[in-house]
């Protein structure tokens, strides 16, 4: 029998913690029989004095298993269980081509993802821009839909990782968001809790990324690779570029209609296109799907030409309570803004440098993400057209096009949009769109 203060006491005096005293204490936490003020404490101990390897990986584990735990034997999926995570960015609507392009090549992805977190768009609020997409169908539908689709992306459900919100919740009002060991935990957990077999990263780097350096970026993805494939979870990671929007959108409907134009081949962003592959191809060479990643590239570049990634998404959508028709009559569903039109720079010359950080929060400031938790949230605004960094900036190419609802919001949006646009004489040295991948091996 363990007593929580010994433990924080253990912890403050950066005593490593046994399995044993974690998986204690985190029960504790879903049970309610450790206080708010003692996972403070916790959280504070962890810290300052952060967490070996193997305390983390117990971390993740005990957080994994304070709820339930999917199980997919009973589906006979007939395929191996892969999933996807990033960090998050602008711009960032990997999830809903990579899901179906995997699936299509013989992967099955019970994807799990959530709302927009300050700057960042999140992939549940963009699918709720499709009519009668339920994002928090029954688990009896969500596995349904993941056998008939090869892939179904939906919203966290209470009872994965219950004792994860309660930390996540303390930590948001105590300081103690930023520490690698904690995070790591917060990911993984809720990940781990979909049955998965494999897993992949996205650690996003740069000004729109969710940590603040490159440094710090590749910390995370070693931390996570070392502790997912420490609780049993084979998983690699990929840093991926996020000094500038990643699509050409940004916002809610018009990232699933670029989403949608994608998979169709209607129009592939050369970057967005770069990332998508990179990452599809770590879940198919993890899985066993393929033997060499370009094996892999050849199954991907097969399935979006011959239409069969683009109908498993149409599949995904109407298995979850969208329209049948949707990926082709997309624009028929997909919520329009009153004032659509370019804003450009006031300078000619080259993009130089993006603010990307600063163009979320831009959509966010015109209804596209949230302020606080209660916001609601308006499909129709955001960015499209976005300039990439090294392009010409004139009068006849805009920074973007802006979606707005009002003359006036749109006038607050294209002033953040130009002021968050570095324009320069020169062009700027190109940054790779991946900048390495992170296997076990590496860590």
């Amino acid at each position: 029998m363990y007593l929580p203060q010994e433990i924080i006491r253990k912890k403050r005096d950066n005593i490593a913690l046994t399995p044993d005293e974690i998986n204690f204490f985190i029960q504790g936490i879903a049970k309610d029989t450790v206080s708010e003020g003692q996972i403070a404490a916790f959280a504070m101990a962890v810290y300052f004095n952060d967490m070996t390897m193997n305390e983390r990986v117990a971390l993740t584990c005990a957080m994994r298993d304070s709820g339930m735990v999917l199980n997919w034997d009973h589906m006979n999926f007939g395929g191996p269980i892969v999933d996807k995570h990033s960090t998050g960015g602008v711009g960032d609507v990997t999830s809903l081509m990579l899901g179906p392009m995997v699936a299509a090549c013989g992967g099955f992805v019970p994807m799990i993802s959530g709302r927009g977190l300050g700057h960042t768009g999140g992939t549940l609020d963009k699918l709720e821009s499709i009519p009668g997409y339920n994002i928090m169908p029954s688990n009896e539908v969500f596995g349904q839909v993941t056998k008939s689709a090869g892939v179904a992306i939906i919203g966290q459900t209470g009872d994965l990782a219950p004792a994860d919100k309660r930390v996540y919740a303390t930590r948001d009002i105590t300081a103690t968001v930023d520490n690698i060991s904690l995070i790591t935990a917060s990911i993984l957990s809720k990940k781990l809790a979909a049955g998965l077999e494999s897993l992949v990263m996205d650690v996003k780097v740069g000004s729109g990324a969710f940590m603040p350096t490159y440094d710090a970026s590749e910390e995370l993805a070693k931390s996570i690779v070392a502790v997912a494939n420490g609780a049993g979870t084979k998983t690699t990671a990929l840093l991926t570029d996020m000094n500038q929007v990643l699509a050409s959108s940004a916002g809610n409907a018009v990232e699933v209609r670029e989403a949608v134009q994608f998979l169709t081949g209607e129009y592939r962003n050369p970057r967005l296109f770069e990332v998508t592959m990179a990452l599809c191809a770590d879940m198919l060479l993890n899985a066993g799907l393929a033997k060499a990643e370009s094996e892999a590239r050849a199954q991907l570049q097969a399935v979006l030409d011959n239409g069969a990634a683009a109908e498993r998404f149409g599949k995904m959508v109407h298995g979850l309570g969208g329209p049948a028709d949707f990926v082709e009559n997309y624009d028929n569903y997909l919520a329009n803004a009153a004032i659509i039109k370019p804003v450009f720079a006031e300078t000619s010359g080259f993009a130089g440098a993006m603010d990307t950080r600063a163009l979320g929060m831009a959509v966010v400031s015109m209804g596209g993400g949230r302020k606080v938790a209660s916001d609601s949230i308006d499909d129709a605004v955001g960015l499209t057209d976005m300039i990439r960094l090294g392009q010409t900036l004139d009068n006849q190419t805009p920074l973007a096009v802006i979606h707005a609802r009002s003359e006036a919001q749109w006038q607050e949006a294209a002033q953040a949009v130009r002021q968050a646009v570095t324009v320069t004489e020169q062009a700027p040295a190109a940054t790779p769109d991946v900048y390495r991948r992170i296997r076990a091996e590496d860590v």
